[in-house]
């Protein structure tokens, strides 16, 4: 049986992949977090093979979760599950160490291919992302601005987009509160924006924010 933690702040999301994977006679859900802090602290108490993983969630994000699981469990598959499609995502998943990226409106079978395939320990992409990913380099697009964000800025972006002050992200991050700013000011100037609201703006432009869970 392939062991799977899966992990989304959003229940009703839990139950649909819940279901999907009841019937899938060679996968076993061992557990289920609603936030990354809580994901972290399960894989290390039941070591899943594969874990299922929401990247935009409050608190501490798919990213730094990855991070941290996969050095508390060696040899432990992440597939970021999200409804956030765009770059800087799938490149910032990869380099923390997930296996495997999909969006919450593949088809079924592919989740199941993809834990499957992941679990066996190679690299799973949504073929619809592996596509675009593919034609976004042949037509030279307009270059993706948060790309240019390390992971952490990255994590600190998300939090201002969750309207979280500087103070609060300094005692997540277990930094000073001026090191907050200075990362707060590099995405700024990274991003060419001036206030948050254009920053919200241009993560809504570049699919970063999302009206979808």
């Amino acid at each position: 049986m392939i062991k799977v933690l899966l992990v989304d702040d959003h229940e009703l999301v839990r139950t649909g992949i819940r279901k999907l994977l009841d019937d899938a006679q060679d996968i076993e859900i061992v557990a289920e977090a609603a936030s990354g802090e809580e994901a972290v602290r399960l894989a290390a108490e039941r070591k899943p093979d594969v874990v299922l993983m929401d990247v935009k969630m409050p608190g501490m994000g798919g990213i730094e979760a990855t991070r941290r699981m996969i050095r508390l469990v060696p040899g432990i598959g992440i597939i970021a599950l999200t409804a956030m499609e765009t770059e800087p995502f799938p490149s910032q998943l990869h380099d923390a160490g997930a296996r495997g990226y999909l969006t919450k409106s593949c088809p079924a079978v592919e989740v199941l291919e993809a834990i499957r395939t992941v679990n066996r320990g190679a690299l799973y992409v949504e073929s619809g992302i592996a596509r675009e990913k593919m034609l976004a380099g042949w037509r030279k697009d307009e270059p993706n601005p948060f790309s240019e964000l390390s992971s952490r800025e990255m994590q600190v972006l998300l939090m201002i987009l969750e309207g979280q002050k500087n103070k609060a992200i300094s005692d997540f991050l277990n930094v000073s509160p001026k090191t907050v700013s200075t990362y707060r000011q590099r995405v700024f100037d990274k991003l060419n924006v001036k206030t948050d609201v254009a920053l919200t703006r241009l993560a809504y432009r570049w699919g970063i924010l999302s009206d979808t869970p």
